[in-house]
């Protein structure tokens, strides 16, 4: 009976890291894309001091310069929104804030200067009032970044495998029931870790949120230049995509749940 529930842990852990190393890969082909082919002289220095002498459309170009060759972080992402914000383009200001925050929404800095952003919105927008429990899981997900609770995953698995080798082992029955207890701990934390890493993965693979770029947009009730004006919503305003199927419209919606579609070019993917 022993060897069968170490066989059956045994395979929940190998299935549990791997899929949680596989989270890791994909996000890091992802953001950390290279290219082997070219490398470039220029350097995210060369951006920083261009910002510094407010020059600041230098330093986008240099920044997304440095993003093609050695691939996007939330550093790369913060900086580009910084100078976006110091040419006063808010909506792109936003934009770039809201990809660093996906990337990594544990940074504070990141955060703050998000939030700065949206103050100077035109849309003042009252979040929804969430339940409690949905609240706290967001914000336990966000307390780190994806590679960070993939990598815990894998620390608390082999921590609990450890714990519960020693129960299967040793042949005192207080070990046994200290290791067993802890073992579990450690199993429910990396299952938990597990879940937070596949969030946070899934946000950044299924990008269906956008920025309205545009300065001013009247939201249509169908895709059609001839349908009804339903609402107007200016730029930095953030809105889901709800169909991105068809080639110059888009349906999306707001926070308060109202819907309609816009055209595709007024907006930018997040």
């Amino acid at each position: 009976m022993k060897k069968i529930l170490l066989a059956l842990f045994g395979l929940s852990v190998l299935s549990n890291a791997a899929y949680a190393q596989e989270g890791t890969d994909d996000f890091t082909r992802l953001v950390h894309s290279q290219d082997s082919l070219e490398v470039s002289s220029i350097s995210a220095a060369d951006a920083d001091s261009a910002y510094v002498r407010g020059d600041y459309l230098t330093a986008i170009d240099i920044y997304q310069t440095v993003m093609d060759t050695e691939g996007i972080s939330a550093t790369l992402c913060m900086n580009i929104g910084n100078s976006y914000f110091k040419l006063d383009e808010i909506a792109l200001a936003i934009l770039w804030y809201e990809r660093a925050y996906l990337l990594d929404p544990s940074d504070d800095d990141v955060k703050f200067n998000l939030e700065l952003a949206r103050t100077r919105t035109v849309d003042k927008v009252t979040p929804k009032n969430q339940l409690f429990i949905v609240v706290w899981y967001r914000n336990l997900v966000a307390a780190l970044d994806v590679n960070t609770w993939a990598v815990l995953t894998l620390l608390f698995l082999f921590i609990s495998s450890g714990l519960f080798a020693l129960f299967f082992l040793s042949g005192k029955v207080s070990i046994k029931k200290i290791s067993f207890v802890f073992g579990f701990v450690f199993f429910v934390f990396s299952i938990l870790s597990f879940i937070f890493a596949s969030t946070q993965r899934s946000n950044i693979l299924n990008r269906d949120t956008a920025i309205i770029v545009s300065p001013s947009v009247t939201v249509k009730s169908t895709p059609s230049d001839s349908g009804t004006d339903l609402f107007i919503i200016h730029e930095g305003r953030k809105v889901d995509i709800l169909d991105n199927s068809m080639k110059e419209w888009v349906e999306i919606r707001l926070e308060d749940g109202n819907t309609g579609w816009v055209l595709r070019k007024v907006m930018e993917v997040i």
